[in-house]
């Protein structure tokens, strides 16, 4: 019983220390531990780490840091095309003539065109939604960019349209939806094959599966019979 006590004491007087809060030495290391531990999966200590790590670098590399990131911040655009973050007006690749502009994949984000982009086997344009319907967390179709994809439909040059959202309920609820809009259409509709396991974000596919289940996407309406 003994070892018992000994080991939740520690235990407590651990997560004690953890929740007192932390105290500084000065206000501006202060300050900016808080301003990093705001970032994902970043607590205080982790912040605090990074802090001091930045304070032994040297000044000008410190200083480009904050430039790049300020920089980025004031500047940084959305392609008009497809929404895809962008230097310019027009991103690179609605920009580039090598690209098949008739063929129009659909991502949820940025993070999803860079991992298809990785794979070297797509070579279309995008439209990136900005996210996926989801009524939980009160997401719906009109705060995405769906009137506009259903816009390119409806102006014509499309041949086809690939849904490449991540296979999760709410993933399959925007494809859906979509398919619904535009089913009208003179259009071809295709999924990336279910090499994606099911309930898996797009983001953390290895690159070798994400390259195959674009190379063998299916008709849309065959998805629809296999769930």
């Amino acid at each position: 019983m003994l070892w018992k006590a000994s080991l939740f004491l520690k235990h407590f007087f651990y997560l004690a220390s953890n929740l007192r809060p932390m105290e500084y030495s000065s206000k501006l290391l202060e300050n900016a531990v808080n301003a990093l531990s705001q970032l994902p999966g970043i607590g205080k200590r982790t912040a605090l780490r990074l802090v001091l790590h930045l304070l032994n670098q040297p000044e000008d590399q410190t200083l480009q840091l904050s430039q790049s990131l300020q920089k980025m911040r004031e500047e940084i655009n959305f392609c008009k095309n497809c929404h895809n973050i962008s230097d310019t007006e027009l991103c690179e690749i609605c920009a580039n003539p090598n690209r098949d502009s008739q063929l129009v994949c659909v991502v949820e984000d940025i993070r999803d065109v860079i991992a298809i982009e990785n794979t070297s086997q797509y070579k279309g344009h995008y439209h990136v939604l900005g996210g996926k319907i989801s009524p939980m967390d009160g997401v719906g179709p009109g705060d995405l960019k769906i009137p506009t994809l259903v816009q390119k439909v409806k102006n014509g040059g499309l041949n086809e349209l690939i849904f490449a959202l991540s296979s999760t309920m709410e993933g399959d609820t925007t494809n859906f939806y979509i398919f619904k809009q535009i089913e009208d259409y003179d259009i071809l509709t295709t999924t990336i094959a279910r090499g994606i396991s099911v309930g898996d974000e797009l983001e953390y596919a290895d690159e070798v599966t994400l390259g195959r289940s674009i190379l063998n996407r299916i008709p849309f309406e065959s998805s629809l019979k296999s769930t």
